[in-house]
């Protein structure tokens, strides 16, 4: 059976659990910043590159992976947000990204293995691929409207670079998430596509919007609705939402997506809104009850939890919606759908 399809039977079963925020895990952890850098040798600093600690301090991503499917978790979202050549750059260690991916999946993957083994219920690893700090849509100089400091061709690159360490670590699917850019994305499926043909074998994608405004909107003006249609073509495995806001804000976005979408709902958001001290205040029972209503309403099949949420977060959880039924896809009426800023529909 295909990773595929034993991810759509599970989700067909119950409500899945992903795992909640990694950052805030690892800054709790105070590390310094020999932990970072170990014996790597690297010219920049590297305190706060969090994917790098799959080289220099494992043990640290493998016990936030344990704790998360202790808790609960039935996919592993491996600690590489940023473990891209661009991201990299920035700590220079472009030249590590293979290793960084290979052995995050690793990690992910033998903690997965273990918790499946124990009790025979699938886990699942997802590839995490962040967005770069690149925007393809638009410009960085207000004076120059045409600028761009990336172009498509290198992004795809860039991208099916990460995913492809990913897929060799063992990751079951690529997880693009916290878009903020919609034509980043589509760089995105071109470099999945592209080594699903290389390796001659399918590579599920799964694809979470962030929103930048309470009305609905990613940095590049797309709607929800209006991102839904520029990448249902690529068939993920999962569309949603993560970031952004607190569930509460999240809500009437949900519930737009779960009407249209035909792939599986996966929302994580985060715990809240941070305070003043940008620190994530609200408690697990309140962010389980908040994400328990999608799940009553039919309108998830898979929940979990982003920045500011903890292991206890994602326990709440999946508490919370267990013995629920996960949502099921709608039937849509065939019609042409297309995307700019907003959506068209020319109905039949």
């Amino acid at each position: 059976m295909s990773v595929r399809q034993k991810f759509l039977d599970s989700a067909a079963q119950r409500i899945l659990i992903t795992d909640g925020a990694f950052g805030t895990e690892i800054q709790n952890r105070k590390l310094t910043e020999t932990d970072y850098a170990g014996s790597l040798g690297l010219s920049h600093d590297q305190k706060g590159n969090n994917d790098i600690l799959a080289l220099t301090r494992p043990d640290v991503p493998e016990a936030i992976h344990r704790a998360y499917f202790e808790a609960g978790a039935d996919i592993a979202e491996t600690n590489t947000f940023s473990a891209n050549r661009i991201s990299q750059a920035d700590y220079g260690a472009q030249h590590l990204v293979r290793e960084i991916n290979v052995e995050s999946a690793r990690l992910a993957r033998k903690v997965a293995d273990e918790f499946a083994a124990k009790d025979g219920r699938p886990r699942f690893v997802a590839g995490a691929v962040g967005p770069t700090n690149k925007t393809l849509s638009l410009s960085p100089d207000v004076n120059d409207p045409g600028f761009r400091e990336i172009d498509w061709d290198v992004l795809v690159d860039v991208y099916r670079e990460q995913a492809a360490a990913l897929v060799e670590g063992g990751a079951d699917f690529i997880l693009v998430e916290t878009i903020f850019d919609t034509l980043n994305c589509k760089a995105a499926i071109m470099a999945v596509k592209q080594l699903e043909r290389e390796l001659g074998r399918d590579v599920p994608i799964m694809l979470s919007m962030t929103l930048t405004d309470l009305s609905g909107r990613n940095l590049s003006g797309h709607t929800v609705e209006a991102f839904w249609y520029a990448v249902r073509h690529a068939k993920p495995l999962t569309i949603g939402l993560n970031c952004s806001f607190g569930a509460t804000q999240l809500r009437p976005h949900v519930r737009g997506l779960s009407e249209i979408a035909d792939s599986l709902i996966m929302v994580y958001p985060n715990a809240g809104l941070p305070n003043e001290l940008g620190e994530y205040d609200e408690l697990p029972p309140t962010t389980a009850e908040l994400v328990a209503e999608w799940a009553k309403a039919g309108q998830v099949n898979v929940l979990g939890g982003c920045c500011g949420s903890t292991p206890a977060h994602i326990a709440a959880i999946a508490k919370s919606v267990q013995g629920l039924e996960p949502r099921k896809l709608p039937e849509t009426p065939a019609a042409m759908r297309l995307a700019g800023l907003e959506p068209f529909i020319l109905a039949a």
